[in-house]
């Protein structure tokens, strides 16, 4: 599963577990982290070195059962009302009511968490209840509902797509990332689901909404619903501290920072920054440590005015950058003599230097115009901004919600204390190459990204992405890029059709729908997904990636393994 990861395949579900469990208590050399899913184990290692030397490392291993530890029992009130119950009837030759006292008499046994915050896989039910997935998943699940899917049922925590049949919806609060413990059904629990006819606001709960701490709200489908996301200005500053004013937003402008990493059995990316390099560019620029939160803008129109002198610096795709007095708009037909004021030591309006510090004076503005290539540019200010943390990272996660919101205009952001032992850099060239933009050689030259081969590529022909060009797709965002081909040809066509148990994923993971259109994940993707990975994307090529509009054309070709340049090179020297 690309450089530093690895998939260990498993006979069941309980030896993935036992895996799971033997691999969290005593890891391999370099090994990060551990992920179970239906029948797979996804290690992630700090060094491609490390996930080479994983295999034989497990090949002298022996995974013991552990005696199970006594979890909780949470107890779920479902309304089944479900939009799919009458379909799983007829699937599963049960009548409604059958389907309901199956799903209600027998307990289940949280297996592992995945997709989303919150989402537990519940196995161990009545086997007459496997059904498969919808053939076309849903763009909206409200959150709250209750499904199945294969030999698993499960709640939502949260309003997101799914393809799980729908039986019924419960008011539970499954996650919550201010609580101690965030998640309400954590792996190793027992869940008893109980059928009840309306939800009850008053008088007794079920034992899992009498646990959960926060307060119910009801959506407009009747359905629990809650935002995540924390207000970027709630952040406490002392008196008199430097803060950073957000006039104008521009099109999405969110805090990032090196994200979550190491919590996805809650079912949480690790997210961050797209353009991982770039944001920890512009922190080295001002002097702040690598992890400091900095502002990902997309496509520009950010204007901001900070409260106090600052030290900032701009990196990634970032247009013409203009600092001016607060009351001093520019204007489209100043030209560059009529910029300087008639003190000259005062300009009234001047260009921000791009990729290297510079400083922004109380009552100055700061506007960033679109770039010309690349999708997103970084804000970095020396002391980092201090909004809320959530679950350790003030980084955004679109997927989950989790992290402070989108910007907007009117926020006014903290800024931390520098730290006086790192010191402002200089210039420096942009560590992410951009795609040049159209016209500069006559059109655009496709982007070439390199890939190896995923743990799912015999679902596909062989190096079926290479060899074709390819174009980003209008629906793209950090989530992932949809793909479609650039030259006419038609789409990929699965090999093997059958469904696919979930398995853990990574950024730059390519899987195949069965539309035949591939998808590559970004770093907010799911933890787990259902279907195929073909390919992974080579880690060095994911800011790039990160930085492709809709529309460009993409060319793949394979990821050079360790020692490959160097035997071609005496190959063709002989």
């Amino acid at each position: 599963m690309g450089a530093r990861a690895l998939l260990l395949e498993l006979p069941t579900l309980e030896d993935a577990l036992t895996w799971h469990a033997a691999l969290r208590t005593d890891p391999l050399a370099g090994q990060t982290s551990a992920l179970a899913a239906a029948r797979t184990v996804l290690l992630r290692f700090a060094t491609p070195e490390d996930a080479d030397a994983a295999p034989e490392a497990l090949g002298s291993r022996e995974a013991r059962r552990a005696k199970k530890k006594d979890g909780r029992t949470r107890r779920v009130e479902v309304v089944y009302d479900g939009e799919d119950l009458e379909a799983v009837a007829r699937e599963t030759g049960l009548s409604a009511d059958e389907v309901i006292s199956a799903h209600t008499g027998t307990a289940w046994t949280a297996a592992f968490g995945g997709f989303a915050p919150g989402f537990v896989y519940l196995s161990g039910g009545d086997p007459r209840l496997q059904v498969p997935r919808r053939d076309s998943p849903r763009s909206r699940v409200p959150a709250g509902a209750v499904g199945l899917a294969g030999e698993f049922s499960a709640i939502y925590p949260q309003t997101s797509p799914g393809g799980w049949q729908l039986i019924g919806r419960t008011d539970v609060t499954l996650f919550d990332p201010d609580r101690k413990n965030p998640s309400l059904i954590v792996p190793g629990d027992t869940v008893r689901f109980e059928a009840t006819r309306e939800r009850v606001r008053a008088g007794r709960r079920s034992d899992a909404a009498e646990d959960s701490q926060a307060p119910d709200a009801d959506g407009a489908d009747g359905s629990q619903t809650r935002a995540l996301s924390v207000d970027p200005s709630r952040a406490e500053a002392p008196s008199g501290a430097a803060r950073l004013e957000v006039l104008d937003a521009g099109m999405r402008t969110l805090i990032e920072d090196t994200g979550r990493p190491g919590l996805g059995d809650l079912g949480i990316t690790v997210s961050g920054a797209a353009d991982a390099p770039s944001a920890r560019q512009a922190n080295r620029l001002v002097g702040n440590a690598p992890g400091a939160a900095v502002l990902e803008n997309l496509l520009g129109g950010l204007r901001v005015r900070p409260h106090g002198d600052l030290v900032l610096a701009l990196t990634g795709a970032v247009g013409e950058a203009t600092i001016a007095a607060f009351d001093a708009e520019p204007r489209e037909d100043e030209s560059e003599d009529e910029e300087e004021s008639e003190d000259s030591s005062q300009p009234r309006q001047r260009r921000a230097p791009l990729h290297e510090p510079f400083g922004l004076r109380a009552g100055e503005v700061l506007s960033l115009g679109a770039p010309a290539s690349g999708l997103r540019g970084y804000l970095a200010v020396r002391g980092g901004i201090d909004a809320p943390a959530q679950l350790g990272s003030r980084a955004s996660d679109t997927l989950s919600g989790l992290g402070p919101r989108p910007l907007g205009g009117g926020d006014l952001l903290s800024i931390g204390e520098p730290d006086p032992q790192r010191s402002v850099g200089s210039a420096e060239a942009p560590v992410t190459a951009l795609a040049p933009p159209d016209g500069d050689s006559g059109g655009v030259e496709p982007a070439v990204v390199r890939v190896r081969p995923g743990p799912r590529a015999d679902w596909a022909q062989p190096d079926a992405l290479l060899g074709r060009t390819w174009q980003i797709g209008g629906s793209s965002d950090r989530v992932g890029a949809r793909l479609r081909a650039a030259d006419g040809t038609p789409p990929l066509r699965r090999l093997r059709t059958e469904e696919l148990r979930s398995e853990g994923l990574v950024a730059g993971a390519i899987q195949l729908p069965p539309s035949g259109e591939p998808v590559v994940f970004l770093v907010d993707h799911p933890v787990t997904g259902g279907y195929p990975v073909i390919a992974v994307v080579e880690e060095d090529d994911l800011p790039r990636l990160g930085q492709l509009p809709p529309g460009t054309p993409l060319r793949f070709e394979h990821a050079e393994e360790p020692g490959e340049h160097a035997e071609k090179t005496g190959e063709s020297g002989a």
